[in-house]
């Protein structure tokens, strides 16, 4: 067991926000388990990370892999302060063209991910009176054209954050949902490039991470809405 006093699980941590938060709190003193589906991306980003990270191969849509990977990250650590649920999908095509497989994909992965992330994990938060964030967008309020799949998981996400601070926070658990606009990642085939200075950065939002965990115990920020300072250029 790896000797560090709080420890956190970020799933989609492999890249791209994920990767960014887990760096945030692995400067932090924090050790750190992050998923992905990727074995070869995880295991790397965990060597990026230092001796106090775990990488762990894990699919959220799947309640047994997310279990098993809880279990390994408390073997490692012991207990668990902090849940970043960042692990998402995008599929985006009109109603009439988005397969089945697509619409299941993005529902599996991005909401009902975040329901098997969450189980596996309260028992741990509730022993630590933890704090779980949820990686939502602003996706999940503002509706789009081409949107159907991920619209609805989002506007699914941010539902389900907001039943679950009522849950928790009666255990003591705090919940907060962050809402990004647009993020320079590698989100659906994406690679970010000098294009995307205008974009939030990854590491913007690890900041904001460790902001609400620096928050007083007695206040909870239940949902942060985030864009960019200045609207992009579009082509």
């Amino acid at each position: 067991m790896t000797n560090v006093s709080r420890s956190a699980f970020v799933t989609g941590g492999s890249k791209g926000i994920g990767l960014e938060v887990a760096r945030a709190l692995s400067t932090r003193g924090y050790g750190v388990t992050i998923t992905a589906r990727n074995e070869d991306e995880v295991r790397r980003a965990a060597q990026e990370l230092g001796p106090n990270a775990l990488g762990v191969t894990c699919d959220v849509r799947d309640f047994a892999s997310v279990e098993a990977a809880v279990r390994r990250h408390r073997e490692r650590f012991g207990g668990l302060d902090v849940l970043v649920a960042n692990a998402g999908v995008g599929r985006f095509a009109p109603v009439q063209d988005l397969t089945v497989e697509q619409w299941r994909d993005v529902i599996d992965t991005n909401l009902t991910g975040l329901f098997h992330t969450v189980k596996a994990c309260v028992d741990l938060l509730r022993d630590s009176s933890g704090y779980v964030i949820t990686m939502s967008s602003l996706a999940g309020k503002n509706p789009f054209a081409g949107g159907a799949a991920y619209n609805a998981s989002k506007f699914g996400v941010n539902g389900f954050s907001e039943a679950i601070m009522l849950d928790l926070r009666e255990l003591g658990v705090k919940v907060t949902q962050i809402m990004p606009g647009s993020v320079a990642t590698y989100f659906n085939g994406h690679t970010p490039s000098n294009e995307d200075a205008w974009k939030i950065q990854p590491q913007d939002i690890g900041q904001i991470v460790l902001d609400l965990l620096d928050m007083p115990a007695r206040t909870l920020p239940s949902r942060v809405e985030v864009r960019p300072a200045q609207p992009g250029k579009r082509g």
